[in-house]
């Protein structure tokens, strides 16, 4: 992406740095709450993504130590009925998170999302799209809809994707009366990692440089190949392998990859 378009970013932070983009979302004195222009960013951003040769692996996170995103901006939206509704009638509504997640945008470079802080409500439009999560141990999640007496339609089913069924229902009945701390959210699954305050920023770096130091189709194509699994069921997603092996198996990544397992290199791995 280059610096013109970088520079055109309000609401988001972004950086690209060894084949990692940073994508940050940036209204802490907001909580990181998503407004139109936030909306409109993250879009942009993934869609030019999507023709990317630079960038491997993608970063998602908050901007500030308080929280990863509170959800939409109420204030800017939901401050009466006719923001809520803002088309023709309650058949034609205008559903606002749906374009803020990679995977709805078709992009299928790896995003792994690091949450600080709180991670509530609208937040779940892009942690469910995000392939793994790993947290600060401050990190807390809740959906409170029904305390407001909206209902966790779009977000729940999102997390759905990420937890078991009793969890998220759980979440989601519970409102604002429960949150789940970052511990309890790695017990279930939801996150793969939970780790120190402090370690957050270093910890997601290693993983995103290892993931973007790796062939980049046969990255992707592992992406595409779980979430289609999960999207549409074991045997079509088999039926399918054909398909997604003959494009991510370019014979240039593959002679690269085999080159270097050849020659005795190794990645120093950790132990997690």
């Amino acid at each position: 992406m280059d610096q013109q378009m970088q520079q055109q970013f309000e609401a988001v932070d972004y950086r690209e740095e060894n084949g990692v983009a940073w994508v940050t979302l940036n209204r802490p004195d907001r909580l990181n709450a998503f407004n139109r222009k936030m909306l409109t960013e993250l879009h942009s951003i993934w869609q030019v993504l999507r023709s990317s040769v630079d960038v491997r692996c993608i970063v998602l996170t908050g901007a500030g130590d308080r929280a990863f995103c509170t959800g939409v901006d109420r204030d800017e939206f939901l401050s009466n009925t006719t923001k809520m509704n803002t088309l023709s009638n309650k058949f034609h509504t205008e559903e606002l998170g749906l374009s803020l997640g990679p995977k709805t945008n078709d992009l299928w470079i790896p995003v792994i999302a690091a949450v600080n802080g709180i991670a509530c409500g609208g937040a779940f439009y892009m942690l469910g799209e995000c392939d793994f999560i790993i947290a600060s141990e401050n990190a807390t999640f809740f959906d409170p809809h029904v305390t407001t007496g909206l209902a966790a339609v779009y977000e729940s089913i999102h997390m759905l994707q990420k937890m078991p069924f009793h969890e998220i229902m759980r979440v989601a009945l519970m409102g604002s009366h429960e949150r789940m701390s970052a511990r309890r959210a790695y017990e279930i699954g939801l996150c793969s990692e939970v780790v120190h305050q402090a370690d957050l920023t270093s910890r997601v770096r290693w993983a995103a440089e290892a993931i973007a130091s790796q062939p980049p189709l046969a990255v992707q194509g592992t992406v595409r190949a779980l979430w289609l699994a999960r999207q549409v069921g074991t045997l079509q997603a088999l039926s399918a392998g054909p398909l997604l092996t003959g494009i991510a198996n370019d014979p240039l990544n593959a002679q690269e990859g085999q080159a270097s397992f050849k020659s005795g290199q190794r990645p120093k791995w950790q132990l997690r």
